[in-house]
């Protein structure tokens, strides 16, 4: 699981990008919106950290936007279990092996 942390935004600059920075690990990127959007990284930080960013008009909206998007307490993101490994092949597969010269088994072919 990965941790979240949280950008804050710094500045618009004059080129109308965003400057946002986590102050959790010192990544600082740019953020140029639609219609020709584009991010610019300027300081890595953390790579492995999910880096989120939340633009409200004072500290409660913030707060209210950071929770309905699960930034609040939640400090990892959950990952799906990851698939099954392969299974052995059935009989008629081990035919159709052993007709082609593959011993599946290590013994004598079907």
């Amino acid at each position: 699981m990965r941790v979240i942390h949280e950008m804050k935004f710094v500045a618009r600059l004059a080129s109308g990008a965003d400057e946002w920075s986590c102050p959790a690990c010192g990544r600082r990127v740019t953020l140029r919106r639609l219609p020709e959007p584009e991010l610019t990284v300027l300081d890595p930080g953390d790579e492995s950290a999910v880096h989120v960013g939340v633009i409200e008009p004072d500290a409660r909206a913030a707060a209210a936007a950071a929770e309905k998007y699960g930034l609040g307490p939640i400090q990892e993101i959950p990952r799906p279990p990851a698939p099954a490994g392969p299974t052995a092949p059935d009989d008629a597969d081990r035919r159709w092996l052993a007709e082609i010269g593959i011993d599946w088994d290590g013994g004598a072919a079907a």
